[in-house]
């Protein structure tokens, strides 16, 4: 049975944004699984996708105080549809990131990670599928919002598509 996952890191709200965007809340809504590579900032965004996602695996952040810790891995693994999931939310630097990765997480078939608000889709020389969605409310210097889905089914990850968030979306948020 496939499983549509929302991947979102990055979200910093209250600091960057009040709330998530209406279109983020939609894709949380049509998602089976919705992961956040962390910078929550607060807990209340925490237990608002906890209630509202019909499931969540996340990690903490850098900007993600003791709150977030107490609840929130700085590492989380699990295995969805037959595919082998590992999630962080800083992976250093961008050069040397596919190797350090692969000698990091050997394990592991999709990494997701965040912090540079990039968003990243590679493949390491072993195979690891390495995702950072980017930020669905602070874009710095990159030219939109954005998120990720996909859908893991039968030990494969497909239909990976970074989605930007519509621009009256980040205004009403």
């Amino acid at each position: 049975m496939a499983t549509r996952l929302l991947l979102i890191s990055d979200t910093h709200v209250p600091q960057r944004a009040r709330r998530l965007p209406e279109q983020v809340w939609r894709a949380v809504a049509e998602a089976d699984l919705v992961l956040h590579a962390g910078d929550w900032v607060d807990l209340s965004l925490y237990e608002e996708l906890t209630r509202r996602a019909p499931a969540l695996l996340g990690v903490f952040g850098n900007n993600d105080g003791a709150d977030l810790r107490r609840v929130l891995p700085e590492i989380a693994r699990d295995t969805i549809e037959g595919v082998r999931f590992a999630m962080i939310h800083e992976t250093g630097a961008a050069t040397g990131r596919q190797k350090r990765m692969d000698e990091a997480f050997p394990d592991t078939d999709v990494l997701v990670f965040g912090h540079s608000h990039i968003p990243w889709d590679s493949v390491s020389p072993r195979g690891l599928r390495l995702l950072n969605p980017g930020s669905p409310t602070d874009r710095r210097r990159q030219p939109a919002h954005t998120y990720l889905t996909a859908v893991a089914d039968n030990g494969q990850l497909t239909d990976v598509t970074l989605v930007p968030v519509l621009p009256d979306e980040v205004r009403r948020g």
